[in-house]
């Protein structure tokens, strides 16, 4: 890759206009550093990917999802002409929204939070990124102007406007889904309207840009791929019972979320694909060998998904450097059916074990329970930086998202604390 950036000026704008500290180091660079240095990305150490935090010994948790779907970003993206700090960024903070108890948490905030406009982990993530983590602030004596940040307020890490939309996996606000107004999925809450239209400055509706697709496809390779690695090796999952008829048919009902378009038919010759590959597992057992066997079945799979969206994609659209909006990541529909029948494996035999439910269950009272006793007592009981909000707030809706911040900047063992403290032990 030469050594010219394809990177406009307006690409690599802030939202704060700040000097560089230090010359050499890129805008991109710099925003890679302020991501990984951030508080928001090290509490995912502490919060739910598949496997809660403490309940084994080596669990992957959403801050080791977040570096290993970054390493697979980086590398797919600058294949493909991307700047790779800037896919790298993308891919670290696209999950640094998300609250204790993974998905679980999720459901049960936007629940809490519907008073003022709902939950969902990638908006929150915006957020975060735009105002929750404190790192710069508008100047305070500045006249306000359309889409510019009202003086004195926080605007976060202050990152690129391309840093930013490359987080972005839902670029639109809630209802507004460019092809199902009722999704649940949606990338900006009603009062972070101005840093989302500022950062969206020309760009198509509801269009992701280039690096947010290959950070998009990056997350499902990493998840799906891993979750099945740490199933296996944690005896959840029994490849033998791949091949039963029985299970394949509860198999593929669960696949249909993620393939909705997919026939059982198809699902199947995606999994028989994938079987029929010398390095796919026939049976685990703990061993050295097994567990080596099982770092090469991740390794392969990662490298098969990723070698063929670069193929497809290139085949498309040529040589070149593609970046924000020149091209669309290229996904070859028998990959897709593969990785999402690798998805409806975790849920299967991870996600929906018995004693998973009945935690899940345990962890939605814990939220709900939360968020009555903090806006019962509110301010008090709401860390500094919330209580102060909440003084601030200008109304119910305003007063409400300072407690709903205040539960999703927890850590899962935080939340148990917190919440044992207010309420009582459960």
């Amino acid at each position: 890759m030469d050594d010219t950036t394809p990177y406009d000026p307006n690409a690599e704008a802030r939202w704060v206009p700040e000097p560089d500290k230090r010359p050499g180091r890129t805008s991109f660079q710099r925003d890679r550093a302020r991501v990984l240095h951030s508080a928001a990305l090290r509490r995912l150490a502490g919060t739910t990917q598949v496997v809660a935090p403490l309940q084994s010994d080596f669990p992957r948790t959403r801050l080791t999802h977040s570096l290993e779907c970054a390493q697979v970003g980086r590398e797919l993206g600058a294949a493909l002409g991307c700047d790779p700090d800037l896919v790298e960024t993308g891919c670290l903070a696209h999950d640094i929204g998300h609250p204790p108890f993974g998905h679980t948490g999720e459901e049960a905030l936007d629940q809490a939070a519907r008073d003022c406009g709902g939950f969902e982990g990638n908006a929150q993530s915006l957020r975060i990124l735009t105002r929750l983590e404190p790192k710069r602030f508008a100047p305070a004596d500045e006249t306000p102007v359309r889409l510019a940040p009202r003086p004195g307020r926080s605007v976060g890490l202050n990152l690129t406007r391309a840093a930013l939309d490359a987080a972005t996996k839902y670029p639109w606000a809630r209802g507004e889904h460019p092809a199902d107004p009722s999704s649940t999925k949606y990338g900006v809450y009603g009062d972070d309207l101005p840093v989302f239209r500022w950062l969206r400055a020309g760009a198509p509706d509801g269009r992701k840009c280039f690096e947010a697709t290959v950070m998009d496809w990056s997350d499902d390779v990493a998840y799906s791929t891993h979750d099945v690695e740490d199933g296996l090796q944690a005896g959840h999952i029994d490849p033998d019972a791949l091949r039963s008829a029985e299970e394949r048919t509860e198999l593929f009902k669960i696949a249909e979320r993620y393939a909705p378009d997919a026939a059982p038919a198809e699902l199947a010759e995606a999994l028989d694909r994938l079987q029929s590959q010398e390095w796919w597992p026939r049976s685990y057992d703990g061993s050295a060998r097994a567990r080596a066997s099982l770092k090469d079945l991740t390794s392969q799979l990662i490298g098969r998904f990723c070698l063929a969206a670069e193929q497809a994609t290139r085949a498309r659209y040529g040589p070149g450097r593609l970046t924000r909006y020149a091209a669309e990541l290229v996904v070859p529909r028998p990959v897709r059916l593969e990785c999402a029948v690798l998805k409806a494996v975790a849920v299967r035999y991870v996600m929906q074990r018995d004693e998973q439910a009945q935690l899940r269950s345990r962890q939605r009272i814990v939220i709900a329970e939360l968020a009555d006793a903090l806006t019962r007592s509110a301010p008090h009981g709401l860390d500094p930086v919330f209580a102060a909000v909440h003084e601030e707030a200008e109304d119910d809706r305003a007063a409400l998202r300072a407690v709903i911040d205040q539960i999703a900047t927890l850590t899962d063992a935080s939340a148990l604390a917190l919440h044992a403290r207010l309420v009582g032990p459960r």
